[in-house]
């Protein structure tokens, strides 16, 4: 069976051209991979909660979307880098070993908690730069396309 990647995030995106743009490529992603995006509603009534209350209760919610055997992965600022090819390397490396179910997250505006570190495999980092939680969505599922096209040879990246 195929590695199934799952792109797990925590509120929907409220710009169409992420969306769109992410519509775009999950569907090119699909041809080589199985994926799912799933969308955790944004948490309601949290303005007398403490960023560290809110962290918990998204924890909670992201923490009964996995599976035992899922590999976890957060997209967070203290994450590895990689290069688009060395990247690519990493997705060829989790197929190559029999990896099940890479399932990447963001979380809301104030990051994990601490179960969700415990939980994770490791972490993934796009950028030096600091992106809002929207604009990173579209990016991840561009450089998931891109490392795909890569591991294929396929002439969408240029190097």
């Amino acid at each position: 069976m195929p590695m199934k990647v799952t792109f797990l995030m925590v509120g929907k995106s409220s710009f169409p051209f992420v969306r769109e743009g992410m519509e775009m490529y999950e569907k090119r992603i699909s041809r080589y991979l199985s994926y799912e995006r799933i969308e955790i509603p944004d948490l309601s009534g949290t303005s007398s909660f403490t960023r560290e209350q809110v962290k918990e209760r998204e924890a909670d919610l992201i923490l009964k979307k996995l599976k035992k055997t899922d590999e976890v992965i957060l997209l967070d600022e203290r994450g590895s880098r990689y290069t688009s090819v060395k990247w690519a390397a990493f997705i060829e490396q989790k197929i190559n070993t029999g990896c099940k179910s890479l399932v990447f997250i963001i979380g809301g505006a104030y990051g994990f908690s601490g179960r969700l570190y415990e939980r994770a495999s490791s972490r993934l980092s796009l950028s030096d730069m600091t992106f809002s939680h929207q604009i990173i969505r579209l990016f991840f599922t561009e450089q998931l396309y891109r490392a795909m096209t890569i591991i294929k040879g396929e002439p969408y990246h240029n190097e």
